[in-house]
């Protein structure tokens, strides 16, 4: 089978600098696809910015050729995220610094009249899980696409890895959320990357599935501040961890005046 060489990209939380380099990381690698676990939006301060780049690589239909010279893309697909969710409806569960995110953010995409009505039609149109013919793809997990979270401590949850993978109709998933990159495996095996690690063979996911976390480009939560997304060519994963300009991220959060400077500071620490 054919499969074309996918970059997974996840929590992108508005964080453009961060993003350029995963996919400029990406287009050098071969990339042939994209996928985005969602969270395209929340917490930084390029909310549109993030959106415009997305809809161009993962949205059928959206562009003929890579800008940027890569050729012809397969179709790539975007997923819906928390925030995305939140921003929809409301952030009741969501903490005050989180929130305040978000109630800014809704105002920021609103401030484009001339694009407002494409960036809610597009995450109105998200779907929580999606698949092709070899992997599974959710923001969250396989039992509840959205919101829940997979953390390495639940390698040792077995009614939760268990109530997960009946909820799997391919070997693999795909998921991001946590900020946190890590293979679970059925058996209760977990794979910790350290920094860019692999090609990774997955192994018999017939006889023994598993869920990837593929980490955070915009908001990574493992103790590294280095951006996380992962490469996927139907059998074998990468991780990739790649420095990107955080100071200048984090600037652009500490500049308006609506996000908490905590939501700047935690890029800087990696949590």
């Amino acid at each position: 089978m054919d499969y074309p060489l996918t970059a997974i990209i996840s929590d992108l939380h508005g964080n453009t600098p961060a993003l350029e380099v995963a996919l400029a990381d990406a287009r050098a690698r071969g990339a042939a696809r994209y996928v985005c676990l969602g969270d395209v939006v929340g917490y930084g301060a390029r909310p549109r910015q993030c959106l415009e780049i997305v809809m161009r690589l993962c949205v059928p239909g959206a562009r003929e050729r890579d800008e940027h010279g890569g050729g012809d893309l397969a179709d790539g697909l975007c997923l819906l995220g928390n925030h995305e969710q939140a921003l929809m409806f409301e952030a009741d569960d969501f903490n005050p610094k989180a929130r305040a995110a978000i109630e800014w953010t809704r105002g920021e995409l609103m401030s484009d009249e001339s694009r407002a009505a494409v960036y809610w039609d597009f995450i109105g149109d998200l779907e929580g899980a999606q698949r092709d013919e070899v992997a599974m793809f959710a923001h969250g997990s396989p039992r509840d696409p959205v919101r829940e979270y997979m953390l390495p401590r639940d390698a040792r949850n077995a009614e939760k890895l268990q109530a997960n993978f009946a909820c799997m109709d391919r070997g693999v998933c795909f998921v991001g959320h946590s900020h946190v990159p890590a293979i679970y495996y059925e058996d209760g095996r977990l794979f910790r990357p350290s920094g860019t690690d692999g090609p990774y063979d997955l192994g018999d996911l017939a006889d023994c599935p598993c869920i990837v976390n593929v980490g955070s480009v915009g908001q990574p939560r493992d103790g590294d501040p280095r951006l996380s997304y992962v490469m996927f060519d139907g059998k074998r994963v990468t991780f990739i961890r790649l420095e990107y300009p955080i100071q200048q991220a984090a600037q652009a959060i500490r500049q308006v005046p609506e996000l908490p400077d905590f939501l700047a500071d935690r890029l800087e620490v990696g949590k």
